[in-house]
C-alpha cells in the first residue's frame, strides 16, 4: 500500500493558520479607517487617499524588530513586539511629516503557534490604533526547518500621505532654532545585540527584578517603542516644525544630521531623564559613554527642530498629548570637519 505524505507531516499546518486568522479578526477590524475598501482575507488590500489633499505624496517605510525578539522568546511575552514593529515604521514616515494610512506585516516561523501569532498581531493592531493607521493585511509564513523551534521573525510595511507643500525636509532649519527631545520609553528597538551581550556576559537572569522596580529585567527591556504620530501631527497645527529625526540605530549623533542642511549642526546640553535600564546596562557592561551614545537613544526617541520662541508652547502641547518633551539644544553653524552633533555634559 502506498504511504502518502501530507503537508502537515512536512511541517506546515494549514489548520493552525486558519485558527490564527480567526483569533486576529477582531483586533484587525478595530484598526480600520474609512479609506479602507477591502476586508481581511483578500489577495491584496484596497485603500483610497483621504479627502482634502491637493497634492498628496505617498510616503513609505519598512522595518523589523531585530534581536529584541530574542528577549520576547526568552520571556514568553509576545504581545508587545508588534507595537515595536509598527512604531519603527510609522515614526520613520512621520519624520517627513506624513500621516500613516495603512500597515502590513510579515510573520514567519518554523512551526505556527496560533496563540503566539495572535498575540503578536494583537500588538501590531495596538500599534496601529496608537498611530491611527489601518492594519489592512499581512502574510503568515510557516517555514519548517528555516527558523529555530518556537521562534519567529517580523517585518512591517507602512504607507502614509503628506501634502507636497508640507513635506518636512529640514530645508527651513536655521541657526538658533530650538532642538526638542521627545523622551523615549527605553531602548525602543535598537541596540539589543549589545544589550543581550551584556546580559549574557554579566550572567543576568531576565526574571530577576530590575533594581528599583518590581518588574523583571526582561520585561523592562521589552518595553514597547513610543509612537509619536498623533502628538506630533497635532503639534504641526500649532507651531512651525522645521525638522524631525527618529533616533534609532546610530543614536543622536548619527540620526539628527540626516535631517539638517549642510553647514548646520546641533549643540545639545545633557540633563534630560535617561531610562534607568540604560544606566543599568552601562554599569553591567561596562560600556563606555561614547559606545552608549552611538548605540542607544539615550532617552530621546525623537527630536524636533522649530523656532526658539515656539519651544515652550510645543513642550506644553506634547506633554498634554502624553509625550514628555523638553528643550535639549540649539542649532548651530559648523565649519569643515567639525562634528555635527556635540553633547555637552554627562549623559
Amino acid at each position: 500500500m502506498t504511504s502518502y505524505i501530507t503537508y502537515k507531516e512536512a511541517g506546515v499546518d494549514i489548520d493552525a493558520g486558519e485558527a490564527m486568522v480567526e483569533k486576529i479578526g477582531a483586533a484587525v477590524k478595530s484598526t480600520m479607517r474609512k479609506e479602507v475598501l477591502s476586508g481581511l482575507g483578500g489577495f491584496s488590500s484596497l485603500v483610497s487617499l483621504p479627502a482634502g489633499y491637493k497634492e498628496p505624496v505617498l510616503v513609505s517605510g519598512t522595518d523589523g524588530v531585530g534581536t529584541k525578539l530574542k528577549l520576547a522568546f526568552a520571556m514568553g511575552i509576545h504581545d508587545t513586539v508588534g507595537i515595536d514593529l509598527v512604531a519603527m515604521c510609522v515614526n520613520d514616515c512621520l519624520v517627513c511629516g506624513a500621516e500613516p494610512l495603512f500597515f502590513l506585516d510579515y510573520y514567519a516561523c518554523s512551526k505556527l503557534d496560533p496563540q503566539a501569532g495572535a498575540d503578536v498581531v494583537g500588538g501590531i493592531a495596538e500599534g496601529c490604533r496608537q498611530a491611527g493607521c489601518a492594519l489592512v493585511g499581512g502574510e503568515t509564513a510557516e517555514l519548517p526547518g528555516f527558523y529555530q523551534k518556537e521562534e519567529y521573525d517580523l517585518a512591517g510595511f507602512c504607507v502614509g500621505v503628506v501634502e507636497r507643500s508640507e513635506i518636512l525636509d529640514g530645508s527651513k532649519v536655521r541657526p538658533g532654532d530650538a532642538v526638542l527631545g521627545l523622551l523615549s520609553t527605553g531602548l525602543h528597538s535598537n541596540g539589543f545585540s549589545l544589550a543581550r551581550a551584556i546580559v549574557d556576559r554579566a550572567g543576568i537572569d531576565l526574571r530577576d527584578p530590575m533594581p528599583g522596580t518590581d518588574l523583571p529585567i526582561g520585561k523592562v527591556l521589552l518595553t514597547p517603542t513610543r509612537i509619536y504620530v498623533k502628538a506630533v501631527l497635532s503639534l504641526r497645527k500649532l507651531v512651525e516644525l522645521r525638522a524631525l529625526a527618529h533616533i534609532t540605530g546610530g543614536g543622536l549623533t548619527e540620526n539628527i544630521p540626516r535631517t539638517l542642511p549642510e553647514g548646520l549642526g546641533v549643540r545639545l546640553q545633557a540633563g534630560w531623564p535617561m531610562p534607568p535600564v540604560l544606566r543599568f546596562l552601562a554599569e553591567k557592561g561596562p560600556v563606555e559613554r561614547s559606545e552608549m551614545v552611538r548605540t542607544f537613544n539615550m532617552g530621546i526617541g525623537m527630536t524636533a527642530v522649530l523656532p526658539a520662541q515656539q519651544a515652550s508652547l510645543a513642550i506644553e502641547h506634547l506633554r498634554g498629548q502624553g509625550v514628555p518633551a523638553q528643550l535639549i539644544g540649539t542649532v548651530v553653524e559648523i565649519k569643515g570637519d567639525s562634528p555635527r552633533v556635540v553633547i555637552e555634559g554627562a549623559v
